[in-house]
């Protein structure tokens, strides 16, 4: 029951049903906040107690000032918590320990339960091995439970033991397209009350839903169980970034033009920790679906949150989804209400504002590394022939790119070239080079979700089929909607027999090549590639193309449009300039350019509006949980605990708990610490957690192997996330990461300072060695430490290596967040200072002192590090809020929740 300070609680009628609700016209200073702060508003007077949210916190949102830097702390309490599977099954997992701990230290093992509505979708462990047929679909499902056949039954057993817990079976759908397709409410409404539907989910992409109206942003696992558990996200009243929309789309681009634009304008703002609201007579020229896919890269652009107010568009979004006519009512009646409703002429009060006009956008793809590396796709080409440079040049020991004069490369008008000819298995044979498209995938939650580029796509095909033009020989092409509804409207349409006839056949309903579950090339193009070097590249419709993530055979990796993820399977070259050269030949021999089958905006509009009902929608959700007959037919063990086969290397019991009191252990200083791992800038969690797939010579293999399971067996790191022996041998081993310690490597490789001469050896290894010598560990980073998805293992796998401080130049909001979760200090080095300016090799010893200050209830806002070479300077302490503070000293956020339910 809230406190009510503000005599706030009211009563809504909407058609028969009364509501209660919170008024925020009862706070001072409301209706000039911007609409996400309005939101968090009535979260507060909602959820008053006098204790962890009181008047005084209600009464400085209220008077929040836009320009001041964020210093006051409130409590969010999500309305709910969604995750997929990868990052979901450890939540599990944890759950299911913390029971174990819970009668270990005398409480009832029942507490532990989630306290709010939590729903999970796999959509995490579809690989599309198969892929060009008509049955890849099902063959890749049946390769799915074979391969995650422990993990399923272990959620099944979490969705019969846990209340409130709910899951949705794989081959439905991506957990975001499903989250703004039905799951998601706009407007909740819980024992009586309606109130914003909010939300905190374990992955970045949450901030889809954001398109409507619904506020919430990507956690770490680790914050996302103390939200299931009612633990509130502490958090700092944030600045917020309005991003006025003029203007409209013009004929030719499309959302993910738009979206990378945007990604690419606040990239260069800044807004990492920051919401960003749009606003503005453009945002109601914005579909529903372009302000899902807008939402979605608010983690490629680095904010919080990227919140679109509740408007028209909304509720016939809703309409066309299925939800009830009451729901619809209710969420125009409650936005009303309570301001939420948008007005195209307002001006709400903003910390920063930026402004683009709809009309001055033009096709764009990105890469080949960021997702904020926008290129004008008129250009695409010619910055092809630069970029190439960083990927087939080799690197000295000084890790600058340079080309050997004996070894320099063959060029073709100022392009590296080195062509190989290749036999296919029917014999036939073709060429490939650097810059061949060999990944072709129209994948994600980004883009599949949206309509209007997936009938683009499918339009393209078609042309293209009467044409006579198909993928070229060397291209993996895949599709993996988000959404069943995405293959009815293209049935329905008569749409796909084309997407199959060019290659694009339907290999699984999840995000696949977007996470690095793009499967293996074939064999043929898979050994051109690595036996000549090749700087191949693929072309998603994806979110993220860090190096190492898409596929490991590919260096080069292009964001795009499902229609343009078309275009260049046909060309087969990023060589190619599409908006110039042929893309091939017609029947008669006539080249066929991108103009060509390229769908006007009136052509997908028509299939649109005659394809799309809203009878789709409530067919595919009708009973969303129930799952196919494989997912009823897995047998699940019974009981409050899980009983945890000691042979299984999928879900293991982990040691988060082992030896843990009721009373803390006072933190403590660290002293003669070594530097397991020094790196360099915009190292993102993609780089220091385990992903995509398990090679047989690596620590992780080894122990595979040790263990009976064959090497076609390993699955990928993200389907064996409950198991955290295989999780600690793959942090820090992306093969893409370079350890400026072991100089001239790539991967997990570190240098050993408890053996004589430092021997290079696995990062893995090396911890070990550390940890049995009771040496503690540190990580010296650079700049955006820790951007990308919200990895809860990239935390996790650190602490778990005996890592206690990392100390960077800055951090990305939720990887810092987890470290501390995980018991790990984050600092950072003075302002205008790093690990180079400062001297330091990685070679040193460190002691870190000040850290004890944390015992008095206080946090320190710096730290003295001192090393054994005579370094010495004050890190800035990035323990933000007290409530952080609260759970560095329990040892982690888990053993603070653990304590803090077994003392109720």
């Amino acid at each position: 029951m809230s406190a009510n300070s503000f005599d706030a609680r009211s009563t809504l009628q909407v058609g028969d049903e009364s509501y209660e609700i919170f008024r925020l016209d009862k706070v001072e200073g409301s209706a000039r906040l911007p609409y996400s702060l309005k939101v968090l508003l009535e979260n507060l007077l909602r959820t008053e107690d006098g204790a962890n949210i009181t008047a005084d916190h209600i009464r400085a949102l209220g008077g929040w000032d836009s320009q001041a830097q964020p210093s006051q702390e409130i409590q969010f309490t999500p309305a709910r918590v969604i995750m997929q599977d990868f990052t979901g099954v450890p939540c599990v997992v944890d759950l299911a320990t913390m029971r174990e701990a819970v009668a270990a230290l005398g409480g009832d093992p029942a507490k532990i339960n989630p306290l709010s509505p939590a729903e999970m979708v796999i959509d995490h462990s579809v690989i599309a091995d198969k892929f060009g047929t008509n049955d890849a679909f099902k063959q890749n499902v049946d390769l799915e439970y074979g391969r995650n056949k422990e993990r399923y039954q272990f959620l099944r057993w979490g969705q019969t033991a846990f209340d409130d817990f709910k899951v949705v079976p794989p081959g439905t759908g991506i957990v975001h397209q499903v989250n703004i397709e039905h799951l998601a409410r706009t407007v909740m409404v819980r024992n009586g009350q309606a109130y914003p539907d909010t939300l905190v989910g374990t992955d970045s992409h949450t901030t889809m839903v954001n398109g409507l109206g619904v506020l919430g942003w990507g956690v770490g696992g680790i914050e996302a169980e103390a939200a299931m558990l009612g633990q509130p996200v502490s958090m700092l009243i944030p600045r917020v970034v309005g991003f006025k929309l003029t203007g409209e789309l013009q004929p030719g681009t499309t959302a993910t033009d738009l979206v990378l634009t945007i990604t690419e304008m606040l990239r260069k703002h800044g807004v990492v920790g920051k919401f960003v609201e749009f606003y503005g007579e453009g945002v109601a020229a914005t579909s529903l679906a372009n302000r899902a896919t807008i939402g979605n890269m608010s983690p490629e652009f680095g904010s919080t949150a990227a919140i679109f107010p509740i408007d028209d568009e909304t509720l016939n979004y809703l309409r066309l989804t299925g939800r009830s006519d009451q729901q619809v009512a209710l969420v125009e009646a409650y936005a009303k209400e309570q301001g939420l409703w948008l007005d195209p002429k307002a001006e709400p009060d903003f910390s920063e504002k930026l402004e683009l006009d709809l009309s001055t956008v033009v096709p764009s793809i990105a890469g080949p590394k960021r997702p904020q590396d926008r290129i004008v796709l008129a250009n695409a080409a010619e910055q092809f022939k630069t970029d190439v440079l960083n990927y087939v040049a080799t690197a000295d020991e000084a890790g600058e790119e340079s080309f050997p004069a004996s070894d320099a490369p063959a060029a073709t008008n100022g392009v590296p070239s080195n062509p190989v000819v290749v036999t296919a298995p029917d014999g036939s044979t073709y060429e490939i080079d650097h810059g061949a498209v060999t990944v072709a995938a129209i994948t994600s939650c980004t883009n599949t979700s949206n309509p209007y580029v997936m009938v683009a796509a499918a339009l393209v095909a078609k042309k293209a089929v009467e044409k006579g033009l198909t993928r070229k020989p060397w291209v993996k092409t895949t599709l993996a909607p988000g959404s069943k509804v995405v293959t009815d409207y293209f049935d329905k349409a008569g749409l796909t027999p084309y997407l199959d006839k060019v290659g694009f056949n339907l290999v699984g309903y999840g995000c696949t090549t977007c996470i690095g579950n793009s499967g293996p090339l074939p064999e043929e193009v898979s050994k051109a590639v690595n036996d000549h070097d090749l700087a191949v590249t693929s072309v998603l419709s994806g979110n993220r193309n860090f190096e190492g993530r898409i596929n490991p055979d590919v260096k080069m990796n292009y964001l795009a449009s499902p229609p343009l993820v078309v275009a260049y399977a046909l060309a087969g070259s990023m060589k190619v300039d599409i908006t110039r050269d042929a893309l091939g030949a017609d029947q008669d021999g006539n080249p066929v350019f991108l103009k060509d089958i390229w769908p006007s905006e009136a052509e997908v509009n028509d299939v649109v509006a005659n394809a799309i009902g809203e009878d789709m929608f409530s067919k595919s959700y009708s009973d969303v949980f129930a799952g196919d007959a494989q997912w009823q037919a897995l047998s699940i063990p019974t009981g409050n605990t899980f009983e945890w086969d000691a042979e299984s290397t999928y879900v293991r019991k982990p040691p988060y708990f082992e030896g843990m009191t009721m009373e803390t252990t006072p933190v403590s200083d660290i002293a003669g610490a070594r530097v397991l791992a020094k790196l360099g800038d915009s190292v993102t969690t993609d780089h220091i957690s385990p992903a995509g797939a398990i090679k047989a010579d690596t620590p992780a293999g080894e122990y595979l192997t040790e263990h009976g399971v064959e090497r076609r067996d390993f699955n990928s790191y993200g389907s064996r996330r409950g198991n955290h022996e295989v999780m600690i041998r793959g942090t820090f081993a992306n093969i893409r990461l370079r350890n400026q310690i072991a100089p001239g490597t790539e991967g997990g490789y570190t240098r050993d300072f408890t053996q004589a001469d430092a021997p290079v050896s696995f990062i893995y290894d090396a911890s070990q060695n550390y940890q049995a010598a009771g040496t503690p560990l540190v990580i010296l980073g650079g700049k955006e430490y820790g951007s990308g998805s919200s990895r809860d293992w990239a935390a996790k796998g650190t602490a778990l290596l005996g890592v206690k401080a990392v100390i960077t130049e800055s951090y990305e909001r939720i990887h810092r967040s987890n470290l501390i979760g995980m018991g790990v200090l984050p600092l950072q080095f003075p302002a205008g200072q790093n690990a180079d300016s400062l001297g330091l090799t990685g070679e040193e010893t460190f002691s870190i002192t000040g850290v004890t200050e944390l015992n008095e209830g206080t946090t320190p806002s710096t730290v003295k590090v001192t090393t054994d070479t005579g370094v010495e300077f004050d890190a800035v302490v990035r323990i933000d809020t007290p409530g952080e503070a609260d759970y560095y000293r329990n040892g982690g956020i888990m053993q603070y929740v653990l304590r803090s339910l077994i003392r109720k």
